[in-house]
């Protein structure tokens, strides 16, 4: 009988038994020395990993979650000084290894096929300059896996894998030319090309929509399933509910509070776990804060009556794949929004739904259909006609490190759209950055600063406080939350359901995730394929989903236990 050599490698490096250690930490302690004196990033985690088991570590941004697992792949900085009692991973071949006594030589070993690692940044952590197929296939070469005549097929197996569709096709390209959910994936796939023991995915299904999150939470709970194990960094509560073995909350660099998955979340014992609890929204947090105790802010009503802000009729867009076959990112779409109203738009990474938020910012002009804003033309105008108008539609991105000029401070940055009014000194400039730097809950020191400096939520806020610059109608927030950890994400929707009651904006809020979603939407329109399948209420497409695809969509959400 012909063995394949994968059969054979996997034969020749047996998993170990479910439940024998595979990774252990005592006493871990990362610092990093300042001009300000050391900061002690983490103090004195311990945990340990066996094999089969999945360990979710929660805990707000800052907490110590990140540098813990990069100080496990001796990422955590040159900087970094790394201490601990103990730090070992059991190898493929038995062996313990002292991951405090790694060289570079040795960690190159080490990184890939001992432990996988998978960064929340996927365009960062990708080569640019090659393609997603060769990126994927380094490990299996690098440590010798598999000869080069079965590595191409090997590469589409790990792409079909993590989820990724038309695998053969995006194995050549380049990271740059696929989604932010593809990229993701095809950087898990290139964590699991080495079969790794212990895979580390920090952040990992944030940028995914909820079935593709589905796909790649299976591949980790299969990895366990035959004996490897799983360190999940997460913001996500409900994932971890999901797919965790056990859990450990983490604060001010230490670990709170640990325990089985469903313990941890049915009776959190520690303050910070019962607030990480109360933060995640969804059906059950509509109306409410979700950061601060309080009354619930103001909702406002919108009346069925109120004429449109914003239409959008029979769009189509249409733009040609990598093989030159078209791809209709818009088939057909129509909305209404009202001044004063949220409407929510989810659907799976590739539906379109930022090619519909582009539309609408006439950032995208339509092969067919328009929109009108107030009823008058808005898709079709020149675009100096329309730049008088642009005031009163801004939009929120999900980067916002990405659109800032990294040269310029916040004052700098919000004060970018006061400028373009030519109406306004500078002493009103700087009474109006004043306003607005307060209607955020920003404190005025932040001003001379720079956005690499500031927190991802103080970024998102100063985002927020440079679209409200110019006085607008509707805000277009594309995935305006995604990258938050769950307390600053609760933040943010604080802010933005009582900044719409307070100002009566329009919100067209996009979004892969169906909590946020149902928390701040008043109506909801659902995408698949670039058309627009169902549309209503929060209640209405939430409790009775009329389209099958609906209905997979949300029995794909995770959930809450006792939620």
């Amino acid at each position: 009988m012909t063995v394949s050599i994968a059969e054979a490698r996997r034969r020749a490096d047996p998993l170990p038994l479910p439940g024998v250690p595979l990774l252990h930490v005592e006493d871990l302690r990362v610092t990093f020395p300042t001009a300000q004196g050391a900061i002690e990033a983490v103090r004195g985690v311990s945990f340990t990993i066996r094999a089969g088991e999945i360990l979710a570590l929660v805990g707000q941004s800052g907490s110590g979650k990140s540098v813990t697992a990069r100080a496990l792949v001796g990422l955590a900085g040159a900087r970094a000084q790394v201490d601990a009692g103990a730090m070992t991973i059991v190898s493929h071949d038995g062996r313990v290894i002292d991951l405090l006594r790694l060289g570079p030589p040795a960690w190159r070993a080490v990184r890939g096929r001992e432990i996988g690692f998978v960064l929340q940044d996927a365009l960062m952590s990708l080569d640019p300059l090659r393609t997603v197929g060769r990126e994927i296939a380094e490990p299996i070469l690098a440590h010798d896996l598999l000869p080069r005549s079965r590595v191409a097929a090997e590469v589409e197996m790990l792409l079909t894998r993590a989820g990724v569709p038309d695998p053969k096709i995006r194995a050549a390209q380049y990271p740059h030319e696929l989604s932010g959910g593809l990229r993701q994936r095809a950087l898990i796939a290139s964590a699991l090309a080495a079969r790794p023991r212990l895979l580390i995915a920090d952040e990992p299904t944030t940028a995914l929509d909820v079935t593709v999150q589905q796909q790649v939470l299976s591949v980790f709970e299969g990895l366990a399933r035959v004996g490897h194990g799983v360190l999940l960094i997460t913001h996500d509560l409900a994932v971890a509910a999901q797919i965790a073995d056990r859990i450990a909350v983490m604060q001010d660099g230490r670990i709170v509070e640990t325990g089985p998955a469903r313990l941890v979340l049915t009776t959190p014992g520690q303050v910070c776990t019962q607030r990480l609890m109360a933060a995640v929204p969804g059906a059950a947090t509509r109306g409410h804060w979700l950061a601060a105790t309080g009354e619930a802010p103001l909702r406002e009503t919108v009346a069925s009556e109120q004429r449109p802000l914003l239409e959008v009729d029979g769009v189509s867009v249409r733009f040609k794949r990598p093989d030159g076959t078209p791809l209709d990112a818009l088939a057909e779409a129509s909305l209404v929004i009202r001044r004063g109203e949220t409407l929510g738009i989810v659907g799976e990474s590739g539906s379109g739904k930022t090619t519909l938020g582009k539309v609408a910012l006439a950032l995208q002009a339509p092969d067919r259909g328009e929109v009108r804003f107030e009823g008058r033309p808005w898709s079709r105008l020149s675009e100096s006609a329309r730049r008088p108008l642009r005031s009163r539609i801004q939009t929120i991105v999900q980067d916002p490190l990405g659109s800032f000029d990294p040269r310029y401070t916040v004052e700098r940055i919000i004060e970018q759209p006061l400028r373009l009014r030519g109406d306004l000194g500078r002493k009103a400039r700087r009474d109006r950055i004043a306003e607005l730097i307060d209607l955020v809950s920003l404190p005025s020191e932040l001003l001379a600063r720079r956005p690499a400096t500031l927190s991802g939520g103080q970024r998102q806020r100063v985002s927020i406080a440079q679209a409200l610059a110019s006085e607008p109608d509707l805000l277009v927030c594309d995935e305006p939350v995604s990258s938050l950890d769950v307390m600053t994400q609760a933040q943010v929707l604080d802010l933005l359901v009582a900044l719409q009651a307070r100002l009566r904006l329009a919100m067209l809020f996009i979004s892969h995730d169906l909590g946020v979603i149902q928390h701040v939407s008043h109506r909801i329109a659902v995408m698949e394929a670039g058309r627009i399948i169902e549309t209503g209420t929060v209640d209405e497409v939430f409790d009775h989903p009329q389209h099958p695809s609906t209905r997979r969509l949300l029995g794909a959400v995770p959930h809450l236990p006792g939620r």
